[in-house]
């Protein structure tokens, strides 16, 4: 993942440059962190690996001390350089997307933990195959939101924004059979629940990927497409990008 972007090295101050360079790969770093941590969740949840949920547990401090980092270091940009007009959204989608990746850790803790205790009352649970598949899609869509906030790239944000759609409406059918299922075998309940909390929260690291991507929209074309439908952010970018052309 390249970390090389012109928007990132076009300020008169070489200081301001040098700054901002080194906490958008702080950034980044972090980003590939939390990438491995959901990976790794999934894995011990399916595996059947307390070691490995112990892990991800243990790794959530490393997450936190690099959110406290990157929010320190964005905070002597705004204070020493006064940032302004694509300088100031750079520093400030940072720093929102900083606090959507630490939430992406403590979303990866959650399911570690919820490993931990399955793997200790032993045998598989229903809703394995549920959680492979949105565990899938969201470690892509967390990739591709890094991706394209490396790159300032809105196409690739859209798709991200397209991808959670997707993945709200596996997560409702997924919620819709594991709650039937429930209801046929109720010595499943307690199980079934935890698996129905690990596809709560995939879902929500979904939405925290998404928001990253939003993030992109808002540094490169200056729009504030929070809470607007994917088909209305497209609509924007599209008339955005026509004017710009002009």
């Amino acid at each position: 993942m390249s970390l090389k972007n012109p928007m990132l090295s076009h300020h008169i101050s070489s200081q301001y440059n040098e700054d901002l360079q080194e906490v958008n790969a702080k950034f980044m770093s972090m980003g590939g962190l939390l990438e491995q941590q959901v990976t790794d969740a999934i894995h011990a949840l399916l595996d059947a690996d307390i070691s490995l949920a112990v892990d991800v547990q243990y790794k959530e401090q490393a997450v936190n001390r690099l959110e406290c980092e990157i929010d320190e270091s964005l905070t002597i940009i705004l204070a020493r350089r006064h940032p302004a007009a694509i300088d100031l959204r750079m520093v400030i989608a940072m720093s929102k997307a900083n606090t959507d990746l630490e939430r992406i850790g403590d979303e990866s803790a959650k399911i570690a933990g919820i490993a931990k205790t399955l793997c200790e009352e032993g045998g598989s649970a229903r809703g394995f195959m549920e959680a492979r598949h949105i565990g899938n899609q969201v470690r892509v869509m967390i990739h591709e939101a890094l991706d394209a906030f490396a790159r300032l790239d809105t196409e690739q944000a859209l798709k991200v924004l397209r991808a959670d759609a997707d993945t709200d409406r596996e997560y409702q059918s997924a919620t819709r059979t594991l709650m039937t299922y429930m209801i046929e075998d109720p010595r499943q309940i307690s199980r079934v629940l935890n698996v129905l909390w690990v596809l709560r929260s995939l879902e929500r690291i979904g939405d925290h990927a998404r928001n990253i991507a939003e993030q992109v929209i808002y540094i490169v074309k200056g729009l504030d497409v929070r809470h607007t439908s994917v088909d209305e952010i497209e609509k924007k970018v599209t008339e955005d990008t026509h004017k710009e052309q002009k």
